[in-house]
């Protein structure tokens, strides 16, 4: 099955709103067994539209339409198919209801512009609103079928697995699974190079992508069925894990510090920050996981030499002599937090994120990372490029990398 999304709004060519239909539409699409080959965006123009229904048609055979489909005069997407198809639009006396029903609970009377919504392209399949006044459709003619959904994300998304998915599910006969392996502290080509002859198969197919937080190695099965598909992935996981070992940190939804913050809890290990450059960003990222609370006890922006010494317990003989951007700092801040906060685990930052205030000896980009566990004390030096931002975010991404190293030996 060849599928083509074609997602319509003025807004969205305007960059008024991010596209993320077309994200979530594809990732599904794929592990339904619907190839995308196309995505496009069109504005609220009946001529354009028509334009690329005819284009998506000439190479898909299933369409996914989202936006378009609300009260006013520029929602054009129901009306546009139907003459695409040579339907003329009837009323639906249960997409009425449901206007009527929805407008109730939000102590508003149906409006006529409401109720154009309750009409159909004769001969279709309505797909009901259970969140919107919007009703989906699905029209078929001989190989073509075309599948509208409205465009807020909190009506299609539910929609979209509650009644798109059973209808897809009766039409492919092979379904496609994925399984996806994260790694970190080697580069995508590097990554290509160790599993170039993974990269050639075509059931499965193994695809590397370059993420923010390392390399993703996704794995892609077709079968008659989901167990079929995993019997084909499991042994190419097997063997890209024992290529990479220790630089694979999770899979599928694992991220950095998810895999960190979970150690910590089987550990039944207890942490602090300590930053200086991050300014905070070490903190936050743990507190993503919603668990973290069990094991991280509070962090500190310690940006000047005072708040390093005050705070910290950081000497300012270290300071004076080896500066604020230093190992001996990082390990000292690292230490100072662990103690002063009276938890098993403490790390720490300092460096120079830029523009300016690098020198020949410290340029930007400097960073020492500095770890306590369980007395343990250690630094990393770090030589990072790219502007105050990226620096500042990869620095994060070393620490808990890093972090995360250390703890498998725990």
């Amino acid at each position: 099955m060849k599928g083509e999304i074609l997602c319509i709004g003025t807004e969205l060519l305007l960059g008024d709103i991010v596209n993320t239909n077309a994200q979530f539409l594809s990732r599904e699409l794929a592990s339904l067994g619907v190839n995308i080959y196309n995505q496009t965006v069109v504005g609220d123009n009946a001529d354009r539209l028509m334009d690329a229904l005819n284009i998506a048609f000439s190479r898909s055979n299933i369409v996914f339409t989202s936006g378009g489909l609300g009260p006013t005069k520029d929602d054009l997407t129901k009306e546009t198919i139907a003459k695409f198809f040579d339907r003329k639009l009837v009323y639906d006396e249960i997409a009425y209801k449901n206007i009527e029903k929805i407008m109730k609970k939000k102590n508003m009377e149906v409006s006529e512009s409401n109720k154009k919504q309750a009409y159909i392209p004769e001969g279709a399949i309505p797909l009901y609103n259970d969140n919107g006044t919007a009703p989906g459709v699905i029209v078929s003619s001989e190989d073509k079928t075309i599948v509208m959904l409205p465009g807020p994300p909190k009506e299609l998304i539910p929609m979209f697995k509650s009644k798109v998915v059973p209808y897809i599910k009766n039409k492919v006969k092979n379904v496609l699974v994925s399984k996806e392996i994260k790694i970190y502290g080697i580069g995508e080509s590097l990554a290509a190079d160790k599993i170039c002859n993974l990269l050639s198969g075509d059931n499965p197919t193994v695809a590397p992508y370059a993420k923010e937080d390392g390399v993703l190695l996704r794995i892609t099965a077709s079968g008659k069925d989901e167990g079929h598909c995993k019997n084909l992935i499991s042994p190419v996981e097997s063997e890209i894990k024992n290529i990479f070992k220790e630089y694979v940190y999770g899979e599928d939804d694992d991220t950095l510090e998810k895999v960190v913050v979970e150690r910590l809890i089987d550990l039944k290990k207890t942490i602090a920050t300590a930053e200086s450059c991050t300014g905070g960003l070490v903190a936050a990222t743990l507190v993503n996981y919603p668990g973290v609370s069990e094991v991280f006890m509070q962090g500190v922006v310690s940006y000047s030499n005072e708040a390093k010494m005050q705070r910290l317990g950081v000497n300012k003989e270290t300071l004076d002599k080896f500066g604020a951007v230093s190992k001996e700092v990082a390990m000292e801040m690292a230490e100072g937090i662990a103690k002063t906060a009276g938890t098993n685990v403490g790390v720490s930052s300092t460096g120079i994120a830029g523009p300016g205030g690098g020198s020949e000896d410290k340029p930007v980009g400097l960073v020492y990372i500095g770890f306590y566990i369980d007395g343990d004390i250690s630094y990393k030096e770090l030589n990072l490029s790219g502007n105050r931002e990226n620096i500042r975010h990869k620095a994060v991404l070393e620490i808990l990398n890093e972090l995360r190293l250390k703890l498998r030996k725990c």
